[in-house]
């Protein structure tokens, strides 16, 4: 007979109810950031090929979507422009356009939908003509020279009425210089999610397919965005960013870079979010259709682990989606 008490986990995992009782994770809506894509002009939405499910929205379906989102408990849209090609140029100039097409768009869901926040990117590439995040000269992309054309665009899309701009370039400096800009315009108010660990990823091909914003040459993404192989450094670009004065920080891509979302809380302890990019999506997506994995179970699975691992919020393709699976 034993001389101590039997230790045995599995009694508290014998009912749901008692499972409910101790579990340590809870995944809810209010965790998710739905990213959606907007583009200009009549005529139906477009599927995007690479990401089913996904479309290229006109304004009217953008809005709709948008508050589908809210009304499932999504607190906050990401927005992201496939601009015309004939509107793209090598100084990527329309990022900054008061009547251009994202902020239109921001006006219009802060008229329609004000309880939802919106999220817009800061970067170049949707409008450059060589698909790159910055100004390019000689195969080098100039780093100063892209934060004078990011501060132009991230007091745009304030004054149209964005509650968070996301620089998404990777270049040196921009926080600080974005911050500085917005305060001395008056817009104290508006956030920063800084996209501060974001990788030189292969898993990013779908979202460029989405908003035709392949690099066509010019420079090498992988002289901007980090080295798959670092971590050490996420925890530098995030702390120069906390330090620049970004309200929260972001890792990017999601499942491939756990260790470093789970670094990055670990060590700072601010607010945190996550992107489970195009390819993730499209691999649930693929693997489901094609009847290998239960999509549903699978993808809520994969979006505790964000939460598990430190995300205060998961941007994802399926937020909207998975905000009614939890209910």
């Amino acid at each position: 007979m034993a001389q101590y008490p039997a230790l045995r986990p599995r009694r508290l995992r014998a009912s749901a109810a008692a499972r409910s009782m101790v579990r340590e994770t809870t995944l809810t809506p209010a965790d998710f950031i739905q990213p959606l894509f907007v583009q200009d002009g009549e005529g139906p939405d477009e599927e995007i090929h690479s990401m089913p499910g996904q479309f290229r929205l006109r304004l009217p379906t953008l809005l709709e979507r948008a508050n589908a989102a809210y009304e499932a408990g999504v607190p906050a849209i990401a927005l992201f422009p496939k601009i015309a090609d004939e509107l793209k140029t090598v100084g990527a100039e329309r990022a900054w356009d008061d009547e251009g097409l994202v902020p239109r768009a921001v006006r219009a869901l802060k008229e329609q939908v004000p309880g939802l926040m919106v999220i817009t990117d800061v970067a170049l590439d949707p409008y450059s003509s060589l698909g790159q995040d910055g100004i390019v000269r000689d195969g080098v992309i100039l780093n100063d020279e892209t934060i004078e054309a990011l501060v132009q665009q991230a007091a745009c899309q304030a004054r149209a009425g964005a509650d968070f701009v996301a620089p998404s370039d990777m270049m040196d400096g921009r926080v600080g210089a974005i911050r500085g800009v917005l305060d001395d315009q008056g817009h104290h108010d508006t956030m920063i999610l800084a996209y501060s660990a974001k990788y030189a990823s292969a898993f990013y091909g779908p979202f460029r397919d989405a908003l035709d914003s392949a690099p066509r040459g010019g420079a090498d993404k992988k002289t901007y965005q980090m080295d798959p192989a670092n971590t050490n450094e996420a925890l530098l670009e995030v702390e120069l960013d906390l330090l620049e004065g970004a309200d929260m920080v972001m890792v990017k891509p999601g499942m491939p870079y756990l260790d470093v979302l789970w670094r990055v809380k670990e060590h700072f302890q601010r607010p945190t979010a996550v992107y489970q990019v195009s390819g993730e999506y499209a691999m649930f997506k693929a693997a489901g259709r094609n009847g290998w994995i239960d999509e549903k179970a699978c993808v809520l699975e994969a979006l505790l682990g964000f939460k598990r691992a430190g995300a205060d919020s998961i941007l994802t393709y399926y937020a909207t989606e998975a905000a009614g699976w939890l209910r």
